[in-house]
């Protein structure tokens, strides 16, 4: 195997400032781990916009020698390679994990402050790879790449994708394939499984140092407060349902919430199976291993709650010293859950409908319109968009008299509201995308991809996913779900 081009200038040069503070926690919480060398690093996109955001000249650097960074083969000084150590309950089940083909490269120092990990993921074996290969094929890379920045451009919290490289290498699945690695950007990949595993291990004080760490890093405003992990905890909940909320008003599925794949910093996380809804359906799944629907639309927020009541399980021995009394004042949180989603929701459906005032009856009115939706099979994302339009929607679909007498309802409500139709209409666009990553559309740009090496659809479809509510000429051809969707899947990529 042939080493990389020998990079023309310095790493320094590029701008990283790298901290590392997980590396400073107790050592049983990860494992020094050193990215695999690969055979021919080629960029396969590379998101400059985000490395402006994080401080960085990518353009210091040869096109190789960006490849032989983000393939893992030179890393930039001040660096501390880790796999992180954690655990996670996996469609229920109890089992210890761990980064088994991720990398954390370091903690890099944002020009406004922030400190973000910066992660390759598909970058060969760790200490937690459990037998597997610790490599990523190419298109489940280019997936989460897309994915997550489109989540970002609907102003979703969310970890973001640097880049994907292609290592020269096969990776071996079902069928040889492309070997690649993501760069994913992340506020902390501190999850609840994180905690899960130092709970397990029985010993206080790790468990202590991990939530004092994650307070510090995510939530500072409780560093000193009274009932400190009690206020965590509180504060994690808040996060996911307002996280969760803002995924289903844009019809996204997760197809893992594993507790693994809940961060506490309140990002999503992990973009492999999972997908946009079209017609709505509140029983989509599109995970290939969602057999019984875990993870269906409609049992999110349900999941969420039963994620964070396995957080709390972890938190009870910082929340209070007697089991009792942990257990009833983080059961009073978890009982919180239901309506801080339903708050987070119904405000962001009041949102899509271009309402500001609250009426009690505006629950009903939303859930008649979903009823309506879900029997006629009308498009998720395009029947709120064309709501957005300032006049009635045309189409077959719209003439059906049951549609027609909700459209009168709610005519009747933003009458109440008292805002001026053209500010209605501007407030609904703003709320409603156009655009979405059609799973067709991802598909297309995939296959070309990863077949012929044709990276020109992936860059039309990220160009029409950075604008999403007001979209750039050419986005309608990413308008129209496909004539048939049936049976739909999605992989998780290992």
């Amino acid at each position: 195997m042939s080493a990389p081009a020998t990079p023309v200038a310095d790493q320094d040069t590029v701008g990283w400032r790298f901290d590392n503070t997980y590396a400073r926690l107790p050592d049983v919480l990860f494992a020094p781990a050193t990215p695999a060398r690969v055979r021919e690093p080629r960029v396969a996109v590379l998101n400059r916009r985000l490395a402006g955001d994080l401080g960085l000249d990518l353009g210091r650097l040869a096109t190789e020698a960006v490849a032989a960074l983000f393939a893992g083969q030179d890393p930039p000084a001040g660096a501390r390679p880790i796999a992180q150590a954690y655990a996670g309950h996996q469609f229920g089940h109890f089992t210890v994990l761990g980064d088994g083909r991720a990398i954390l490269l370091g903690e890099h120092r944002t020009p406004d402050g922030r400190l973000v990990d910066v992660q390759f993921k598909g970058s060969g074996r760790t200490r937690f790879s459990r037998g597997g290969d610790g490599l990523a094929a190419l298109g489940p890379m280019l997936r989460e790449y897309v994915v997550s920045e489109a989540m970002a451009a609907l102003g979703i919290p969310t970890t973001r994708s640097l880049a994907v490289v292609t290592t020269g290498d096969p990776v071996y699945r079902t069928t040889p394939q492309r070997g690649a690695i993501l760069t994913r950007v992340a506020a902390s990949h501190v999850r609840v499984g994180t905690f899960e595993y130092a709970a397990a291990l029985g010993d206080l004080t790790v468990l202590r140092a991990l939530a004092d760490y994650a307070v510090d890093r995510h939530y500072p405003e409780l560093t000193d407060a009274p009932d400190k992990y009690l206020a965590f905890l509180r504060a994690v909940a808040d996060r996911q349902a307002a996280l969760v909320a803002r995924w289903q008003l844009v019809g996204f599925i997760h197809g893992v919430m594993n507790t693994d794949n809940m961060a506490v910093s309140g990002e999503a996380i992990d973009y492999g199976p999972c997908a946009f809804m079209n017609a709505y359906d509140p029983k989509t799944v599109f995970s290939s291993i969602d057999h019984a629907g875990r993870y269906a639309y409609r049992n999110q927020p349900a999941i969420a709650q039963w994620n964070l009541a396995r957080f709390a399980e972890a938190l009870l021995p910082l929340i209070d010293p007697e089991p009792e009394p942990a257990v009833e004042a983080a059961t009073g949180v978890l009982n919180e859950f239901p309506d801080r989603f339903d708050g987070y929701w119904l405000a962001g459906m009041r949102q899509k409908l271009g309402l500001r005032t609250d009426e009690a009856g505006d629950r009903k009115l939303v859930e008649s319109l979903l009823g309506w939706m879900e029997k006629s099979r009308a498009d998720f994302t395009n029947t709120f968009r064309d709501l957005s339009a300032g006049e009635p929607p045309a189409g077959e679909r719209y003439r059906d008299p049951e549609f027609q007498a909700w459209h009168g309802r709610w005519r009747d409500r933003l009458g109440r509201d008292g805002r001026p139709p053209a500010e209605v209409s501007a407030a609904m666009r703003a709320a409603n995308p156009a655009v979405i990553p059609r799973n067709h559309r991802v598909e297309e740009a995939l296959a070309a991809a990863e077949e012929r090496d044709d990276l020109a659809p992936l860059h039309d479809l990220l160009a029409a996913l950075a604008s999403p509510y007001e979209p750039a000429v050419g986005w309608e051809k990413y308008r129209d779900p496909p004539a048939d969707e049936c049976g739909y899947r999605t992989f998780c990529g290992t």
